[in-house]
């Protein structure tokens, strides 16, 4: 069963709790993961070797804290706030994504992550 990771970044360390949906349960199963922090507007996202499809309840209007997999990368987002997309305040993925969980407490911690951070996700 999916439970609570820990992700550091480049310094900033945050935990998300994950959720129970297969998605969740392949990104558990794959832990620990290790790799460069990417940054698009108020977005990481980080390649991972995990091969799901698009689920039901996919889709790229989120919510600031949330934590998704992007099918077409494949990769984890973090969303702590507008992207390139956005229409308003509220992240939006550049294409759907499968929502799997969100980050418990402040996510805009997040912003002080670099483009190529080394970032590593386990289980909290």
């Amino acid at each position: 069963m999916p439970g609570r990771i820990r992700i550091e970044a480049g310094g900033v360390v945050v935990e998300a709790e994950l959720n129970q949906s297969h998605t969740a349960r392949a990104v558990w199963e794959a832990l620990p993961l290790r790799a460069r922090a990417h940054r698009w507007g108020d977005e990481i996202f980080f390649d991972i070797d995990v091969h799901v499809g698009q689920a039901g309840d996919s889709r790229t209007v989120m919510e600031v804290g949330e934590v998704a997999y992007w099918p077409a990368g494949p990769a984890l987002c973090l969303f702590f706030g507008p992207t390139p997309v956005s229409r308003g305040e509220a992240p939006e993925a550049y294409s759907d994504v499968n929502p799997v969980g969100r980050i418990v407490g402040e996510a805009r911690l997040l912003n002080g992550v670099v483009e190529g951070a080394e970032i590593g996700v386990e289980p909290a």
